[in-house]
């Protein structure tokens, strides 16, 4: 089984978001990156359905640095990455085009990512890789299993759960529960310098989607006591609904 597995790298989710001088991105100044915590689990997936025989390839679309991550990966793992090297746009669907245009003769029997990338929650990567590719997708899964050409998921919905069955080749975006990412180990970590990591030079076509500005959300107004006992109740209860207008 051959796997492509798909990588975003991404602020770790402590770090604090200054936005930058530009107005349109964030300052990446002392901000720490990582792969992406959803894409994680992929990783794991691809690996442990790999163990026997077969193919787990990273895949990550951006620029230089994010070898780094692919890196990761390897020591995670992963028998070999792909670096799309370019400049991704804010345009979801440009990107997934770069990469469905990469994916789409490269043999694979599963395309996994995570459900969604922590620092813009747009969950919109795998469903279009699944249109643009043609292929079945199931998105937010926390249970597979791949049997005679078929997968099995599990797939969290609102107020339970959803059993699903698919055809290979497949596109799943996966979600926390599914398994427990491994970390990489000293061994791992010195093998991954010697696994392949081919870079390709890539570029996004027309995009649809620009940021015009990035802004911190306002500082909540501080709170105020409105009184003591049964008599504050009224004052409460105008002050929720002529002033925070929830009632």
């Amino acid at each position: 089984m051959k796997i492509a597995v798909l990588i975003r790298r991404v602020p770790d989710t402590t770090a604090k978001i200054v936005v930058g001088s530009s107005g349109t991105t964030i300052d990446p100044t002392g901000i720490k990156f990582v792969a992406n915590p959803y894409d994680e689990y992929a990783i794991e997936a691809a690996i442990t359905l790999t163990a026997d025989g077969g193919e787990a390839v990273a895949v990550a679309f951006g620029p230089d640095v994010v070898q780094e991550t692919l890196r990761t990966a390897l020591a995670m793992g992963v028998h070999r990455a792909v670096h799309l090297q370019g400049e991704p746009a804010a345009d979801g669907l440009a990107n997934a085009r770069v990469l469905a245009e990469h994916l789409r003769d490269g043999g694979y029997d599963l395309i996994l990512c995570g459900k969604l990338a922590v620092d813009d929650y747009n969950q919109q990567t795998g469903p279009m890789l699944g249109e643009l590719l043609g292929l079945p997708c199931a998105t937010s899964i926390t249970s597979l299993e791949i049997a005679d050409g078929t997968a099995k998921v599990m797939r969290e919905v609102e107020g339970g759960t959803e059993a699903a069955e698919c055809a290979l080749p497949a596109v799943l975006s996966c979600d926390k529960g599914l398994n427990t990412p491994r970390l990489p180990g000293l061994k791992g970590i010195m093998g991954a310098k010697k696994k392949p990591l081919e870079v390709v030079p890539v570029s996004t076509g027309p995009v649809l989607a620009t940021v015009v500005s990035l802004a911190m959300p306002p500082e909540r107004p501080a709170g105020r006591i409105v009184g003591e006992g049964p008599d504050a109740v009224a004052a409460l209860i105008e002050a929720l609904t002529s002033e925070a207008k929830v009632l």
